[in-house]
């Protein structure tokens, strides 16, 4: 496995991209760097020759750009479908579906859901596509989904904070003595 190689540098773009996604605590810039950081992935998966994980990328950009915009259910449903029929499509193993199972759970959760429960699914769509990356060989996905899920994770630890902080009066941010 070349580190260098074209297929892993355009890997290691997703992956910056990614962590700036998961670092935002509002819910339309996380939306946007999903996006562009699924671009970056639809590239990616396609130069490791995995066409279902670089199709679900596809149709997560487009999801992301389009719950910016909408939280229509029947769009959720439309993006589900489409990646399910892209998984009867071009899946050839098991694992293939770790892509279309994690792209279906984030699309749930982005057009129906938001905040800390938002983050706690796609939480578990990063699961699936760890899992994926691992056995594609994507070493700037693996080391994406684990960076996001830490990211994602302390994200939602610094929301629940705040709120709690929100809830007893104090200035969310700032330390109690």
């Amino acid at each position: 496995m070349e580190f260098l190689s074209l297929p892993q540098c355009v890997g290691y773009i997703a992956f910056v991209l990614g962590c700036v996604a998961f670092l935002q605590k509002e819910d339309r810039p996380l939306k946007f760097f999903v996006g562009l950081e699924s671009i970056a992935y639809t590239v990616h998966f396609s130069l490791l020759g995995n066409p279902t994980a670089a199709a679900s990328a596809l149709l997560t950009s487009l999801r992301s750009f389009l719950a910016m915009k909408t939280r229509s259910a029947l769009v959720a449903v439309f993006v589900i479908a489409a990646n399910v029929g892209i998984g009867l499509v071009l899946t050839k193993s098991l694992f293939g579906w770790l892509p279309v199972i994690g792209s279906c759970v984030s699309t749930y959760a982005v057009f129906t859901m938001k905040g800390i429960p938002m983050r706690l699914v796609i939480l578990s769509s990063t699961f699936c596509w760890l899992a994926n990356d691992i056995l594609s060989g994507s070493i700037g996905g693996t080391l994406l989904e684990t960076v996001v899920a830490i990211v994602n994770t302390s994200t939602i630890l610094r929301m629940y904070r705040d709120a709690v902080q929100e809830r007893v009066g104090e200035p969310a941010g700032e330390p109690t003595l």
